[in-house]
This record gives structure tokens, sequence and C-alpha cells, in this order.
């Protein structure tokens, strides 16, 4: 084998690359020291897109194997065949395509010994990517032969790069697409776009990336979610807080809503909530337009799910506001104040929370409270509204207002009415099972009507009326202790107590008018 490359001619040398960029990584495969040297100094002088090359040599089949671990990133490889075996060259192909499963390094097969290595069976039954003999090889027939292998790593690592971004924007737009909350949904999209810078960095250091999420325009634009060097700048002007960003959040604007330059990316969205939304991405090194592609596609998904998010919150902020709205018409035919269905609501929040209940439940049910009287629209007003004491056939007409708001309420597909409905029929049981309309007892009462029950009794006590005055909180007190197991849950009853001061500021945060 010491012969077999005695033929081997180079030509002229080249200039060296001079860029920072990464080197293009090239291993050189075979048992002859010579090769290897020969080698060495004429790619030295190769470039491809301002990028040298760095040679990994591996004298046996067996270096090569630990060398591919150690390097999976190599682009190309000049592989001998006759090494410590006669086959040794074309099992390293296999182990490579097999074993370690890379399909992007091109395997160049440079062989002195043809004859143990026939062209046409080889092409045939090993995933090579060229065939050459070491007699064949000048220096610039290497150089186009390496230059060709290389241009092809690179646009199979490009394809794979857009593949995996392209899955990254599928799964980020999925899990954005669950989120429900605006600022949460900004502060995850932001993640997600850096993630998805990160991912592509392949400048072999950690890569950092900051930007931030804002809404509005002009000097109204404030920044909603930050990243990075912009995490604390929640509620700032942009104008004051990143001045740096502004003329790249222009140039989006004016741009179709795109922009790239540099290491900055922006954007604009302006969807059916007619409210003007940025991102803005800054990198710790120059973005490539495959990125840039890869940020409009997720941004665009995004866009689209935040218009979607800002809106459904318009939607719920009408629906809360009518709920509120139905309450203080109730209470108002009824001659209650105007704001005791906000102070009601408040309280059942605060003792939801104290009880146990989760945020989401206790928001649940400081919107479904407003309503639980919805059922007097249909008591009539002889005695709904008569100033003096109701007889017993009256009364059991007034009990009926409980039914009368659940079916109201009942037929509705939506949480916050199906709650109201539940709270509407039962905030008028007892504890020990004395109430109206069904006489349930303790737990059989669901959580929302024992809440409320305890609420609406203390702000109808604490709070004056037409044909009352206010109690005195030691009267009030002394009340919500006699009926501790009777009226009211008693756990509820030590919640109301233990917290009179935050009831109070509750009550002091929503007066009567007038």
């Amino acid at each position: 084998m010491r012969d077999k490359n005695r033929n081997m001619v180079f030509a002229a040398e080249k200039a060296a690359a001079t860029s920072d960029d990464p080197l293009w990584k090239l291993m050189i495969v075979d048992d002859e020291e010579e090769v290897h040297r020969v080698t060495r100094m004429v790619v030295r002088d190769f470039s491809f897109e301002g990028r040298g090359f760095e040679c990994l040599s591996a004298y046996s089949a067996a270096q090569a194997r630990e060398l591919i671990r150690e390097h999976p990133d190599t682009a190309v490889i000049l592989l001998d065949v006759v090494m410590e075996t006669n086959q040794a060259g074309l099992e390293f192909v296999r182990f490579i395509r097999e074993e370690v499963r890379d399909r992007r390094v091109r395997i160049i097969l440079r062989t002195g010994q043809p004859g143990h290595a026939p062209e046409r069976e080889v092409v045939d039954q090993y995933d090579i990517n060229d065939y050459k003999q070491k007699t064949e090889l000048t220096a610039e027939r290497l150089y186009t032969t390496i230059i060709g292998a290389v241009r092809s790593y690179k646009d199979l690592v490009t394809i794979e790069r857009s593949m995996r971004g392209l899955e990254r924007v599928i799964a980020s737009s999925g899990r954005l697409l669950m989120q429900r909350d605006a600022e949460e949904f900004c502060r995850e999209w932001l993640e997600e776009f850096r993630g998805l810078v990160r991912q592509e960095c392949n400048t072999g250091r950690e890569c950092t990336a900051s930007g931030f999420a804002a809404s509005g325009s002009g000097e109204n634009m404030s920044v909603v979610a930050g990243i990075g060097g912009y995490e604390r700048m929640l509620g700032a002007s942009v104008g004051e807080a990143a001045p740096e960003a502004m003329p790249m959040l222009a140039g989006a604007e004016g741009n179709g809503g795109w922009f790239c330059e540099g290491n900055a990316f922006a954007a604009r969205f302006t969807g059916k909530s007619d409210t003007a939304n940025y991102i803005y991405l800054r990198c710790c090194r120059p973005l490539e337009a495959l990125e840039d592609r890869l940020l409009r596609i997720l941004g665009a998904n995004a866009g689209t799910a935040l218009d979607n998010i800002l809106l459904n919150r318009e939607i719920i902020s009408t629906q809360k506001e009518l709920i509120f709205t139905l309450g203080d018409v109730v209470e108002s035919r009824s001659h209650e104040t105007a704001n005791h269905v906000r102070r009601v609501a408040e309280y059942s929040r605060f003792l939801a929370l104290a009880y146990g209940l989760d945020e989401k439940e206790a928001e649940l049910l400081r919107l479904a409270s407003p309503m639980h009287d919805v059922g007097k629209i249909g008591i009539p007003d002889a005695i709904l509204l008569k100033p003096g004491r109701l007889t017993t056939e009256e009364f059991e007409v007034m009990k009926s207002h409980t039914v009368l708001g659940y079916q109201i309420l009942r037929s509705s597909s939506r949480k916050i009415i199906r709650s109201a409905a539940v709270v509407a029929l039962q905030h008028h049981e007892r504890w020990d099972g004395k109430g109206y309309p069904e006489g349930l007892k303790g737990e059989d009462i669901h959580v929302f009507g024992r809440i409320t029950a305890i609420t609406d009794v203390f702000d109808a006590l604490a709070t004056p009326r037409v044909y009352k005055a206010a109690w005195d909180l030691e009267r009030i007190v002394e009340l919500v202790r006699h009926e501790r197991g009777g009226l009211f849950e008693p756990a509820l009853a030590d919640l109301l107590l233990g917290n009179l001061d935050d009831i109070l500021k509750i009550r002091d945060a929503y007066p009567d008018e007038g």
C-alpha cells in the first residue's frame, strides 16, 4: 500500500480564507501519513463562502469512528478503502449512515486500489457521494470535488434546519394557541422567538437574545412583556425605555409589517381588534435569511392568535360589564343600593381565595355572584316593593326568585352563566338544611352558593337601605357568630370574622353613590 499514492500531483496554492466564521471540517481517513501531509498542505488554502477548512486526521477506520462522534458537524470525508482491512473504509461508510445516522456528511471515496472496491459495485451498495482514484486527483480536481461536496453539505444542512425550524414553529404555534391571557401570551411568544433563534445558532457559543412585545402607538406605545435585557421594562414607554428599537419598529411599520436588519428583527401586527402590537428581538449575532423567514412564519401565526385573544378579551370584558349591569338593574328595581352587587362580587372572590379555591374559580364566582337575585325580575312589584312585612303567601312568591333565576340562566352553555344559575338557586340555602328552595344541607350546597349566602347577608346588614340603617359592626359580628353552623358554614363564618379588616376595605372601596 506504500506506493498507491505516488501518482498524486497538486497544482499551485490558492489564497487562504480570512473569515472569522467556523471553519468547514474536512476529515481525512487514510493509513498513509504522506496522504495526510499533502492533502493538508493543499487544502489549507481552500475556502468556500469566506470560510476555510479544518482538517481532521484518522489513520484507521477505528480512529475515524471515534473522530466522527467527536465532530458530528464534519462536512466532508476523504476516505480510503483499504486500511486495517480491505473493506475498512466501506465498513466505516455503513457505520456513519446506519449507526451514527448522519445523512448530511459528504463521503468521497478516494482509493489507490480500485480493484478492491470497483466503482459501480461500491456506488450501488454504499451511500457514498463521489468515487475518485487517487491518480486522477490533481489539486484543481480536489478543489472542485471538495467545494462541490461542501456546497451539497451546506444545502442539506439548510434543508434540515428549515425542517427543524418549521417543526418548532408548528409546536410553538400550538403552545401559543393554548394561551388565553394576552400578557402571558406575549411572554410565551418572546420565549418561542428566542428559542427559534437559539436553535438556529451555529456560532459554537451560547446564543443570547433579548426582546419585548409592545402595544399601542407613538408616545402611547408601552412594553407588555420582555425577556433578557428588557425583562424589567413592563409597562414602560418604548420610546423612553428602548429608544434603540424605535428605528426597527418604524421599519416594520413602513415595510409591510416586517423588518430584519443585522442582528435585530421587528414586526407589527394589526388585526380585527384595531390594536397595534409589536415584537422586537435582538440577537448576539446577525440573523440569517432562513431565520428571518422562520420568524415571519411564527410571527404571522402568533399575530393571528394574539388578535383572537384580544378580541376574546374584549368579548369577555363586555360580558362582565353586562353581568354587572344586569345585577344593578335587578337590585335597583328592588330598591337595593347601587354597588351592592359589586361588593358582593369582591367579597365572594376574597372569601373564595381564603377558603382555598384557586384563582380561576375565585374569579368565576366573582363574575357569577352579581346575578344571585336575577330571578327577582319575575316577582310582582306589589310584593317586591312592599314596604311592610310580607304575608305567608307573599313570602312564598318572593322565595320563588331563586328558582326563577335558575330557570333564566340554566340553559346557557357559558361557564359563567351556568355558575350564576347555581348561585341564583342556592344562595338562600342554609348550612343547617333549613333554607330554600330545596332545603339542602352542609356540603350538598355548592360552595359558590355557600359563599354568596354569607357575603350577601353581610353587605345587606353593613350598608344602609331606604327601609333601614346600616347595622354597627358589633351587631353584625354577633349575628355571624350566632348563625355559625346555622345559616352559614362554620369555616366561612370564621374566615369572614378573621378577615374583617380586608372585608371592610372592600366595602369602603365601593361606596353607595349619594
